[in-house]
Order: structure tokens, then C-alpha cells, then sequence
């Protein structure tokens, strides 16, 4: 069986930087040690934490953290008010929000201060658009589909800021921005909008990569964590070049019925899918299939 991984799969900067910080910790420090919320969507990295001895927290638990927590905050980032609430419950924390997210914090906090209406592009419940309105000092809107950006009505005399989810789909974005554009003569009145692509160039490297590669092959594997928001865009990228295309955690998913008729395979995996877990895939079709 002839196998391609995408050079571009597994850990990107952030969350490698992230993940190494909680084992740095978990090796220099005596303290309880809880991350706010899942230090990655990854159910793999989360277990084995766990068996180290790294809990999960959220911000509703934290007065009941015991006395010398130090608490990590993850790589999606948090709002202004956790900061706020940790600094008042005089909670040590660590914080290893990705460089791209907190740039999209200052550029949310400092465009919506000058009053402007800040648009985030992405899924609204997913913790980096959380964290990303709780740095919006006014009114802000999160679009994620065609129908939402139609309905987008432009704040009359009103600078319009839009920003992304660091990991949305990079012609997603183009097409919402394209659907928002034309609303800049609605009524009658112009309306301002200044658009930052705030995706993440490794996301954008990893979606080309990956459509190119599933261009290509018989059967393309996605392996990711079921809750990782980058992942599930591969798979529907992916999906859309290779019909055999499939969503995978770990080498046991893997099932004989995804190769029949295949001799090419496709693997690539999302930001939060560990290089270990990569290898085995790809030993595991190359060797039972």
C-alpha cells in the first residue's frame, strides 16, 4: 500500500508550545496543576495528563481550586474577565495562549474601543471565539455561515472591523468576506470595513496541503480528535476531493472496509493530533493493509 502523510501534519506551533509547557511543570513543580479546560482537543494528550496528574478545570470551578494551584491557560485563550478573576482569587497562572490569538485580542480590544463593530468569523462556540468577544469593549458578531453573513446588517455610520478564528476555512473566509463586502453601499450608506485575515498561516498550509493530497489519492485518513474544530475542517476539505475520505482518532478506528479497492492513501492529521499517533497510522495501514 502506497502511503503519503502530509509534511504539514500534527502539532502546529502553538499547541506544541502549549503541551510542552504543562510537562515542563508537571516536572518543576510540587503544586496542583489544572489546565483551563483541555490543554488541547486531543482525548489522547488529555488522558495521559491526566494520569500525570494534570486536572481540567473552567472558570466556574476556580474559587474551589485548593490553596497553591498554579493554573495553565490553554493555547485558545480566555476573555478579559478570567484574567480579571484570577488576579482577584490571587490564582498563579500560566499562560501559553497562542501568539496569533492574542494578536486577534488586541486588535479586537483596540479596534472596538475606537467603537468599532467587531465581526469574528468562526464557530461561536468554540473557546477561541469565546475568548476572543471577551476582549470586544462593545457590540460584536460572530458569523459562520453564508445564511448569518446575508442576515449581517451594517451599523449605520459605523467602522465595521472583521477578524477569523485562527483556524477557519481559508475559502470559507473569502466567501463570507466576499458576501460581506457587497453590504458596503446597504441603504444608500457607506459603510467602512476593514478586513484582517486573521487565519493562521500554518492552518492555510495544512488546508492546501491537504485538498492537494486528497486530490490525489484512493482513501484520505484525517486523524484528530473528534472535538478539534481544524480537524473537522480537513475532514470536509478532504471530503470534498475524496469521497473515501475518513475521520480517525487513533490506528483502532481503522477498519479494512476503508481500503477496499485502494492502493494510494492519504494521511494528514489536525493542529492537536500527536506525531506519535501519526506514525502508528501510517505503520498500521502500511502493515495490516
Amino acid at each position: 500500500m502506497k502511503v503519503k502523510v502530509a509534511k504539514t501534519a500534527g502539532f502546529c506551533f502553538g499547541v506544541q508550545r502549549a503541551v510542552d509547557k504543562v510537562y515542563e511543570l508537571i516536572d518543576s513543580s510540587e503544586d496542583p496543576i489544572y489546565t483551563l479546560g483541555p490543554i488541547i482537543h486531543n482525548e489522547e494528550v488529555v488522558k495521559d495528563l491526566e494520569n500525570r496528574g494534570v486536572h481540567v478545570t473552567d472558570e466556574d470551578s476556580l474559587e474551589k481550586l485548593p490553596p497553591g494551584s498554579t493554573v495553565v491557560i490553554r493555547s485558545h485563550g480566555v476573555g478579559k474577565a478570567v484574567y480579571d478573576k484570577l488576579d482577584g482569587l490571587k490564582l498563579s497562572y500560566v499562560d501559553v495562549t497562542c501568539p496569533f490569538v492574542l494578536k486577534i485580542h488586541r486588535i479586537v480590544e483596540r479596534e472596538s474601543a475606537k467603537g468599532a463593530h467587531i465581526v469574528i468569523i468562526g464557530d461561536r462556540e468554540h473557546p477561541e471565539v469565546v475568548g476572543i468577544r471577551g476582549w470586544c469593549r462593545g457590540d460584536c458578531t460572530v458569523i459562520k455561515t453564508s445564511a448569518e453573513a446575508e442576515q449581517f446588517n451594517p451599523p449605520a455610520e459605523k467602522q465595521v472591523c472583521v477578524v477569523s478564528q485562527t483556524t477557519f476555512n481559508y475559502n470559507k473566509f473569502k466567501d463570507l468576506v466576499e458576501i460581506l463586502g457587497k453590504k458596503r453601499y446597504d441603504n444608500n450608506v457607506l459603510n467602512i470595513f476593514n478586513v484582517l485575515n486573521t487565519i493562521c498561516n500554518a492552518t492555510e498550509e495544512r488546508q492546501k496541503e491537504a485538498k492537494s493530497i486528497a486530490g490525489e489519492v484512493d482513501t484520505m485518513l484525517v486523524v484528530g480528535g473528534r472535538h478539534s474544530s481544524n480537524t473537522q475542517k480537513l475532514f470536509e476539505i478532504c471530503k470534498k476531493e475524496c469521497e473515501n475520505t475518513y475521520y480517525i482518532q487513533t490506528p483502532v478506528d481503522l477498519d479494512s472496509e476503508m481500503f477496499q479497492c485502494s492502493s494510494y492513501v492519504g494521511i494528514t492529521a489536525g493542529a492537536s493530533t500527536p506525531k506519535k499517533i501519526i506514525e502508528e497510522v501510517q505503520e498500521h495501514v502500511r502493515i495490516k493493509f
